[in-house]
Parts: C-alpha cells; sequence; structure tokens
C-alpha cells in the first residue's frame, strides 16, 4: 500500500483511469459484438449504422491509449471487408 503522500495520489489516479478505460473499451466490444450479430443476421438496413458506431468507438479508444491503433486497424479491416460483402 502507498505509504508517502504522492504515492497515495498516484494510487487513487490510477483507479479512476481503470474505471474509465475499463468503460470505454466495454463499450468498443459492445458495438463490435453488436455489428458481428447484425452482419450473421444479414440485417443489411442496420449494418452500414453500426459499423460507423464500431468504427467511432474504436478510434476513440486509439486515441486514449486504451487500444492499440494496430489491433484496431486490423479489426476496423476485417469487418469492413465482411460489411462491403453484404452490402454488394
Amino acid at each position: 500500500m502507498a505509504t508517502h503522500k504522492s504515492a497515495e495520489k498516484r494510487a487513487r489516479q490510477a483507479v479512476k483511469r481503470s474505471a474509465r478505460n475499463g468503460s470505454n473499451l466495454g463499450a468498443v466490444r459492445t458495438a463490435e459484438r453488436k455489428l458481428r450479430d447484425s452482419i450473421a443476421a444479414g440485417e443489411k438496413t442496420l449494418i452500414g449504422k453500426l459499423f460507423q458506431e464500431f468504427t467511432s468507438k474504436t478510434d476513440s479508444a486509439v486515441s486514449k491509449g486504451i487500444i492499440h491503433y494496430k489491433t484496431a486497424s486490423r479489426k476496423i479491416g476485417r469487418l469492413a471487408t465482411r460489411v462491403h460483402q453484404l452490402t454488394k
């Protein structure tokens, strides 16, 4: 446990950041799950909107340092391929 004043403050900040990062990461995962479910169901009208939402949340997480930019690029690229195959 922290014994110095600065270490105690760092511990408090770490708790706040962890909660914030977990919330943002959860939002990205939820958006990805919704998109994958709609792709599996073949809901063409909903896919475009969900893909845009997923891309936005993923890019936001990258800018905040929650996920790596190459991970985000890979996920977006793979889902974009599947979305474009369905919307042809």
